[in-house]
Formats: structure tokens, sequence, C-alpha cells
């Protein structure tokens, strides 16, 4: 047995989602880290092991401008681009080369923890060590650092440090939270098994093995959806365990739903009720997906319901959308519908005081183990918001570390600098703006060669009829007049219309009624009708009008999209099965949805014309949508324009580094592997082609050229200080997108 010593600043323990990004986070701050993983490849339970949907806050196109960004948007951006066909062994390279990329990471992989050295009283206790087996290389290494980072999901290195957890549920009087049941248990969610089918090209025979169940007799083929040609997270529902443990059950669940998914696939293959004749088994699970276990004590218990109000904590640090998604104790066995599915009006906030130990002063968690009751937890393990979660807490731990401090008291001192910190890498916060003092580019007059300043989609491709209530957003700054849609009438009829304010910035619902307006129609095709509509909000804020069902009208729609603007439908939200899924229908983000609408607005004009897009957006800190869309949008680009913006200073200035944030279109749903896929492997909207220009001794000189970029977020390091009082940046080309649009500009000289 070989015997090493490990020292680094941090050791994240667990290389799921949420240890990855709190890795590369702390890595990317400049401090040393070990992450040790117990499994050959990384990914947890989103890897080629486990194989479940990476899914977030979007909750599959429900939620809108909710995709992560950071280093979980990174990584879902660049396996949209490398991997389109959803391969689950490219997912793992993508996540793999995330953590590679990070000189300051020392990987760890097949390394079990299961030793670890504290001290001090229960209410001040102290980590030194972490020690583990390298499997299959009788290596035995102790990992000693000032931080440590539990993102093992079961929460074992809090466990044997000491901190304070919980297993189970609440009482529902404790936290007030209605869907909590009345008496507290250890009752919790299960653990799932799924498997992959393939068509083959020639009929192909199954014989089950003996231990698998018939599944006749049991009520999962009345109460489950079993459709041939599913396979993966289809089958989620394969959910057994919760009422056992999930960690020392953990062989007996395994075994349990082995002998289910066998029997499944001899249901499938063998009842003549499928066309299975030439599918096969491509897959099976060997490792259980586990969603709960122990949640750690932090200074802040997440309830059900903070989630709901949104409720927007000083010291947030992420975001997450899912809905509340819990299921029945029995899982496959449950007579009741597989999940339930309770959603807040947009997405709600997570704050940095759940991500650290009350009683173990070196201790931080992030993932599924957070400071969250149970029925908060049901959203706030989705492996997305598990990922933006570990990124704050990465950081949380790197200016810790940095400052010799515990995480408590960088809540206390510190909080607004760990929040700015993560804005300048483009974390997963909503609602705060970046106001970097060392950024060059605020104190800089912005200009740019053009504007897109009217709100117009005229060019129809299609058309809708009004059968049901079509919701229009978009923004308004600084006020709104009229509306006008191109319209079809039948006959003559009357349309109508209300103007509604989505109240939260975070939200794109319509929550509170301002006025009404109709217009008289006369028969005929492809008529603008214009509704009046004056308003001046308070503030820029996104409109929500709401075009009321018309049987004898139909709008036209484009397939040209602009940013800003969405289109809803009004109904209930569709669902898998009501076997499968029980959702609440009054809910405003299952009433109104845009599932096929996407990419998709009603033409229309809006009156007067808009600074929503203006350049001064570049530099007013916000770096995704927050009640409107905070990014500079260009006229169309020609084949004898180049779009640009410039920034102009006083007195010239000494610039060692540039950051560029383009529009990644934060609205589009992507996912690791095969729910859905998009018809294009870059996002339209992102730049691909652009140079910086310095302005140096009279002329414009190139500083930075590139040619295939395909990201949204872009450091520029120069090899060399350039001085200057001018700087534009250059939009020769986009994705697919006719205009150039960009979210931040930051500029940073000599530190």
């Amino acid at each position: 047995m070989k015997s090493e010593h490990i020292k680094s600043d941090i050791t994240v323990i667990g290389g799921g989602l949420a240890g990855v990004c709190a890795a590369v986070a702390a890595a990317r701050l400049g401090q040393t880290v070990s992450l040790v993983n117990n499994r050959p490849v990384l990914g947890g339970n989103s890897s080629s092991e486990v194989r479940v949907w990476v899914c977030g806050a979007t909750a599959h196109g429900t939620q809108r401008y909710a995709r992560e960004t950071g280093i979980m948007g990174e990584m879902f951006v660049e396996n949209q681009y490398r991997n389109p066909e959803g391969n689950p062994y490219l997912w793992d390279l993508v996540v793999l080369e995330t953590v590679l990329a990070e000189k300051n990471i020392q990987l760890f992989l097949n390394t079990d923890v299961h030793e670890l050295e504290a001290e001090g009283p229960e209410e001040n206790r102290v980590i030194h060590s972490a020690t583990g087996w390298m499997m299959g290389s009788e290596r035995k290494i102790r990992f000693d650092s000032k931080m440590f980072i539990d993102c093992t999901g079961d929460g074992l290195v809090g466990f044997l440090a000491g901190a304070k957890y919980r297993i189970g549920r609440e009482a529902r009087e404790e936290y007030n939270e209605d869907w909590a049941p009345e008496v507290a248990d250890d009752i919790t969610l299960g653990s799932t098994l799924l498997f992959y089918t393939k068509e083959a090209s020639m009929p192909v025979k199954y014989i089950p093995p003996s231990f698998a169940k018939d599944i006749t007799q049991t009520s999962i083929p009345i109460k489950r959806v079993i459709r041939s040609g599913d396979s993966g997270c289809h089958y989620w529902w394969i959910e057994w365990g919760g009422e056992l443990d999930t960690v020392h059950d953990n062989e007996r669940i395994r075994d349990e739903l082995w002998s289910v998914i066998y029997g499944i696939w001899h249901y499938i293959k063998n009842s003549g009720q499928f066309k299975a004749d030439n599918m096969t088994l491509e897959w099976v699970g060997s490792i259980p997906g586990k969603r709960e276990y122990r949640r750690f004590l932090g200074d802040y218990m997440l309830n059900q319901n903070d989630i709901i109000a949104q409720e927007p904590f000083e010291d947030r640090i992420a975001f997450g959308g899912w809905s509340i998604d819990l299921h029945p104790p029995q899982g496959m066995y449950s007579e009741e519908s597989g999940s339930k599915h309770l959603f807040p009006d947009g997405i709600y906030h997570i704050p940095f005081r759940s991500l650290y130990s009350s009683n173990v002063r070196n201790l931080m968690f992030a993932g599924r183990d957070i400071s969250a009751t149970h029925v908060a937890f049901g959203t706030t393990r989705v492996m997305a918001t598990c990922a933006v979660i570990g990124e704050a807490a990465g950081s949380g731990a790197a200016l810790a570390v940095q400052k010799g401090i515990t995480p408590r008291r960088l809540h206390d001192e510190y909080m607004n600098e760990l929040q700015q910190t993560m804005l300048r890498q483009d974390a997963s916060i909503i609602g705060l703006a970046g106001e970097d003092p060392n950024d060059l580019a605020k104190s800089a007059f912005i200009t740019a060669s053009s504007t897109q300043e009217c709100i117009e989609i005229e060019n129809a491709s299609l058309t809708h009829s009004l059968d049901s209530d079509i919701g229009i957003l978009f923004p308004v700054h600084p006020k709104l007049a009229s509306v006008e849609l191109l319209v079809n009438a039948k006959q003559s009829t009357t349309l109508e219309a209300e103007l509604w304010l989505t109240g939260k910035g975070e939200n794109y619902v319509p929550k509170q009624w301002i006025k009404s307006a109709s217009k008289a129609v006369e028969a005929g095709n492809k008529q603008w009708v214009k509704l009046d509509l004056d308003w001046v909000p308070e503030s820029a804020c996104n409109a929500f009008v709401i075009v009321k069902a018309n049987e004898d009208i139909t709008l036209h729609v484009s397939v040209e999209p602009l940013t800003g603007v969405l289109c809803f439908e009004k109904g209930p939200r569709p669902i898998v099965s009501s076997l499968l899924e029980d959702h609440q229908q009054d809910q405003p983000v299952a009433q109104w949805s845009m599932r096929k609408w996407n990419r998709r607005p009603v033409c229309l004009r809006v009156s007067p014309n808009s600074k929503c897009y203006s350049a001064a957006q570049v530099t007013d800190g916000y770096v995704r949508p927050y009640a409107g869309p905070h990014l500079w949008v260009s006229q169309p680009i020609t084949a004898n324009s180049q779009e640009w913006i410039q920034l102009v200073w006083e007195r010239e200035q000494e610039i060692v580094e540039i950051h560029l944030t383009f529009n990644d279109d934060v609205n589009e749903d992507l996912i690791n592997l095969h729910h859905h896929r998009t018809p294009f492997a870059v996002i339209p909207e992102v730049v691909q082609c652009y140079q910086v220009k310095a302005f140096i001794a009279g002329e414009w000189v190139m500083i930075i050229s590139e040619q295939n970029n395909h990201k949204r977020k872009r450091v520029h390091q120069l090899e060399e200080k350039v001085r200057t009082k001018k700087l534009r940046l250059c939009i020769e080309e986009t994705n697919g997108s006719p205009r150039a649009e960009v979210y931040e500009i930051r500029v940073y000289g000599l530190s």
C-alpha cells in the first residue's frame, strides 16, 4: 500500500456537477484544489454511468430566460456544440475537459473518502484532513486543506465531521409548509436505475433472467407509462427505496430496480402489446441514481415559502426554477401519480447561508445536501441547480481562504464582494448588477454604429387561429403608446386585448392588470390593427399583452425572432401522463406556455421606439434579462456594413484584460442527453467573428481577432498592455442572427 499526503487550499469531495463547478470556480479564483471522486468518471448522476438528464431552472421550457450561465452554462453550450446527439460518453468528456483545463486542480478519480480528522466541541468543530482509498491503485491518500466542500450528495464528509444534518421530512408546522406532512418522518425520495434500447437490423429474442419481476402482478402497467420507443430518463419513474435507507439499503434497492427493469423489458418484448420484435437492450445502469439523503443545517434553512415567494435574499448567490417536485414514498409501486409539481411564478433565489455548516467552521456543501427542508429540496435537487450552487460554494470557499476567515464571517462582512466576484465570472445570479470599481468600462462613454430602436416583427411566415388567448411579452422603456398586430378576419369583429405588468423583474407571466383595449376589425386579410395602450411605467419593465381568443381572427406569425419578444398560449400545461405528473393547473407558468412559440413571435409593431437595446446597456451591470433585455442590439448586419460598439475615455487607459459577454439566448432550453435537440449547434445570437481595436497613435490597431466563436463569455488577456483612449468591438458575423448582440463589455487595467 502506498501512502500519500496532498496539501491544497481547498478539498472538494464529490465529482458530480456540484463538485465540478465548486472545484473549477475556486481554481479560477487562484486557489489550489483537490477534487476527489469515488467513481471513474465525473458528472455524478449525469455521467454515462447513470445517465440522468441535466435539468435545471428552465424546467424543460417552463420558465423563461432561466438557463444557467457561469460554469454550468459553459458546459451546456459546449455540449450542444460538440454533442448534438446527446451521446453520454461525449458528455463525460465535456465535464472532464472543463476540469482538466484548470491548472490549479488536482483530480483524484476512483478515490473513496471514508476517514476524516476533525476536532472541537459540537458547536465549533474544524476539519483537518480527509483520507481516501484510490481503488485499483492501492493508494491511501490524505488530503489536508483549509476548507472542505462536501459535494458527495449523501453528505458523508459532513457526517464524519460531526456536522448537523437531517434525513426525512419535516413536520408541516416547523416551517409552515403546505406540502410537508403533519408529522415528521424519515421518508425520502427513492433511487432510480435507467436503461437504453436500440433497434436492431433483425428480430431479437429476449429471455428474462430468473430474478425479473412479473410486472403484470403489480400496479406498474396500470399506473405508469410504458412505451417501446422510450428509454433513459423517460423511465425516471422506475424509482424505489423512499421508505428504506437509501444509503445503507443501496444494494437492496439496486436489486429491486434491476428486477423491475428486466421485467419491464420482458413485458415490452414478449407481451405482444408492443412493436418490439427488432428491439434490444443496449445498456442497463448498475449504479442507482440517488435523489435524497442527508441535508445539512446551515445558518439558514431554505423552505417552501421562500421558493413560492421568490424571496430576494440579500445574500443570494444562485437561482433555481424547477418545480417543487416530490414523489410518493412507494415509488413505482404507488397508485398515486409518479410526481407532483408546484411552481413559483418565475425563478427563485438561493442564499449563501444555506451553503455552509452551522457548526463546522471550515465545511461548505453544494448539491442535494444543502441546508433546505425536504419540500424545498424537491426543487434544489436537480443537477443544473446543484451545479450553480457548486459554483457559489467554490467561489465562497476561495474568498474565505484568501482572507483567512470562515464562510460565516465571509457572509457577515464580505457578501457584496463575493457576489461581485461571481458576477464578474458570469455566475447564475439574477437581479444584481455588476458594480466592479476596477472595471474601466464603467467610466467610458459608449456609442455604437447603430441600435435597434423599434420593436417590429413584420416578416410573416405562418398563421395561427386565435382559438385561445395569446400572450405577447416585450420590453417597455420608457413608455408604451400602442401595439399593432397583423391579422386576418373572417368577418367584421372586435379584437380585444389586455395590458398586464409581470411584477417581479425575473417573472414573465401576467401579474397586475393595467388596462384593456379593443379595436373594430373589418373582414379581410393581412390587416395591421392598432391597439391603443398608452402607459408610462415607473421604470423599464416587460409588458405582457393578452390577446383575447376570437374564432374569427387569425394572427400572422414570423420565424424570425427578436430578442426580448416572447409569445405564449394559454391552456393547461402539456404533461406526459396524468399517471406520471400531477400539476396544479392554476399556476401561471403552467397556464402560459410557449412550447409551440419558441422563436416564433407574432407579427407586431410597438410604438414608440424603445431604449431597451441601447449601447449603454453593455455597462449597466446586468448580464442576463431582468425587467428587460439589458443588452445592445444593432440594426441588421448587411454585406456592406460592419457593426461596432465603442468605448471612449477622457484620459488614456492602460488595458491588460477585456471581458466580452455575448447573447446566448438563456431562454433556449438546452440539455445534455436525449430529451430534445435544437436545430442549431450554436445559439444563433452568439457573435461568431469579431475584432477588438484600439485607437493608437492616430489609427485603429487590431489587438484581438476571433473567427469561430461559439461561446457566451470570452476573456481576453493581452500579451502586452495597451494604452488608449478609444476601444472598439467590431462585429463581423453572428452564428445566424441578423443583428449583433452584446450583453457586457468589461475592461481591466493593471491591478
